[in-house]
């Protein structure tokens, strides 16, 4: 008769929970994240000659409606012309493959713009483009963006990439007459 692992798991999932409920009530409150705050994630150094995107000293807050709210390891990144949301550690880690048989890191990246309708424009005119900086690579392939919504009054711009290797990458977002570019880390 094999030994069953109930007693142990349940112990582990017992004391992961307890942990995880330390750090959330540890955490400020999700809208009241401070630069300090968000300095206080990057723990998680990553190599040096990756350029990542770090959090501003001026952090943008998206224009109302929109929330403000955001996971405390994140920041939002752009103006109210083009915005994203990026890790504040600036990594990438742990992307699946598109397919089984497919070599490529994929990765699915949400934009938003002040004005920004997503009835009139189902299939935003948004384009991704990327260019591994620490080495030698063919470009990433993005996909046609859709348009979607969790609030009528909140649309946003949603594409996939795909990335062909691990390494530091530069992204950059075009939509219309503005650009937004920034670094991350991919690592396994």
């Amino acid at each position: 008769m094999r030994p069953t692992l109930v007693a142990p798991l349940r112990v582990t999932t017992i004391a992961f929970t307890s942990v995880l409920v330390l750090i959330t009530a540890s955490k400020p409150a999700l809208d009241c994240v401070t630069v300090p705050a968000l300095a206080a994630t990057r723990g998680r150094e990553v190599d040096a000659s990756c350029p990542v995107t770090k959090v501003p000293t001026h952090l943008f807050v998206p224009p109302a409606p929109y929330s403000v709210k955001l996971d405390p390891q994140s920041f939002w990144f752009g103006t109210e012309k083009l915005w994203t949301v990026l890790r504040a550690d600036g990594v990438w880690s742990g992307l699946p493959h598109y397919t089984p048989d497919d070599p490529t890191f994929r990765q699915k990246l949400l934009f938003w713009r002040a004005g920004f309708d997503a009835h009139s424009e189902p299939r935003p005119a948004l384009t991704i483009t990327g260019r591994r900086l620490d080495g030698r690579a063919p470009p990433l392939a993005s996909d046609q963006a859709n348009a979607g919504w969790q609030n009528p009054d909140q649309p946003f711009m949603l594409t996939g990439i795909n990335l062909p290797t691990l390494g530091c990458w530069r992204i950059t977002a075009h939509y219309r007459d503005q650009e937004l570019a920034f670094v991350v880390r991919v690592t396994q």
